[in-house]
C-alpha cells in the first residue's frame, strides 16, 4: 500500500489530465478565497499601515544585513519551528501537522503531475512519503483536536463542539483521513468502499481549499510577514515606543475617553 501510486492505479479509471485539472481548480480557489478575504477582512490593509505606524516611531534604521539577518532568524526560528509555542505538545503536534501537510500536499502534486499515468513509473519513495505525510496530519491534528485546543483543554468545552474557525484544521485532518482509507480499500481491491472515500476525500478538499475565505487558511500566508514585521519592529526601536496603560492615564491606556457613569 505504502509503495504504490494510488493516482497512478486511479488513471486507469479517470484520464490524468482529469486529476490534474482538478488540483489547478483547487489553487484557483485559494486564490480567490484569499483574495476574498484581504478585501472584505483588510488584514493586508492593516498590515501595511501597521508597517508605516512603526516606520515613523523607529529610533534607529536597521541596515540591509541587519535587517536580512533578523528575517533569517525569524523563518529559522518562528515559522520553520514555531519556537513561539515553547517546548510543549502543543508545539509538537503543530509541527507534525504543518510538515505532514507539506509533504502531503508536495507529493501529491507530484505524483499526479509527473507519475499519475498508468505507464509511469512512481519512485517508491514519493508514495511513501505521500502516506507519512497524510499519517503526520491526521496524528498532529487529532491530538490537537481533542487534546490540545484551547477552548477543551482550558475551558472544558466537548471535543465535538465546532465553530468557523474549527474549519481549516477540520477539513484539513478529514482530508488526509480519507486520502489513507482511500488508498487502503485500493490496494485491498475492495470496489465500492475505494470509490467511496475518493469521492468523500476528492469532497473533503473542495472544502478545505473552498473554504478559505471561511477559515485560518489564509492565515498560513499572513503570520509569516506578521512575525518577520514584530521583529523588525523590535530591531529598530519602533516596538518599544508604543504607548503602554502608563503613557495615557486619562484615557486609560486604550485611546478611547472614558465618561463618567449615567444613572437613569
Amino acid at each position: 500500500m505504502i509503495s504504490i501510486n494510488p493516482f497512478s492505479v486511479l488513471s486507469q479509471s479517470i484520464p490524468s489530465i482529469a486529476m490534474q485539472l482538478y488540483v489547478v481548480v483547487m489553487i484557483v480557489l485559494v486564490f480567490i478565497g484569499t483574495l476574498f478575504d484581504i478585501m472584505h477582512k483588510k488584514n493586508v490593509k492593516y498590515f501595511f499601515q501597521n508597517i508605516k505606524k512603526t516606520k515613523k516611531q523607529a529610533t534607529r534604521t536597521i541596515e540591509v544585513g541587519e535587517k536580512t539577518s533578523v528575517i533569517l532568524k525569524t523563518v529559522a526560528n518562528e515559522i520553520l519551528t514555531t519556537s513561539e509555542l515553547g517546548a510543549g505538545k502543543r508545539r509538537i503536534a503543530h509541527l507534525l501537522g504543518m510538515y505532514g501537510t507539506i509533504i502531503f500536499w508536495i507529493t501529491s502534486v507530484a505524483m499526479i503531475f509527473c507519475y499519475s499515468s498508468t505507464a509511469s513509473n512512481t519512485p517508491p519513495f514519493i508514495p511513501l512519503l505521500w502516506h507519512l505525510g497524510a499519517i503526520m496530519t491526521c496524528v498532529g491534528g487529532y491530538w490537537f483536536w481533542f487534546f490540545l485546543r484551547v477552548d477543551v483543554l482550558a475551558e472544558a468545552h466537548p471535543w465535538y463542539r465546532l465553530i468557523q474557525a474549527d474549519l481549516f484544521v477540520l477539513s484539513l485532518v478529514i482530508s488526509a483521513t480519507f486520502a489513507l482509507i482511500w488508498s487502503f480499500f485500493q490496494s485491498m481491491n475492495v470496489s465500492g468502499l475505494d470509490t467511496l472515500f475518493l469521492v468523500l476525500f476528492g469532497l473533503s478538499n473542495v472544502v478545505l481549499f473552498g473554504g478559505v475565505y471561511w477559515s485560518k487558511f489564509a492565515h498560513m500566508f499572513y503570520k509569516p510577514g506578521a512575525a518577520i514585521q514584530k521583529n523588525l519592529a523590535e530591531a529598530d526601536g519602533s516596538r518599544d515606543n508604543l504607548p503602554t496603560p502608563s503613557d495615557k492615564p486619562k484615557q486609560f491606556g486604550l485611546g478611547i475617553k472614558r465618561e463618567s457613569p449615567k444613572h437613569y
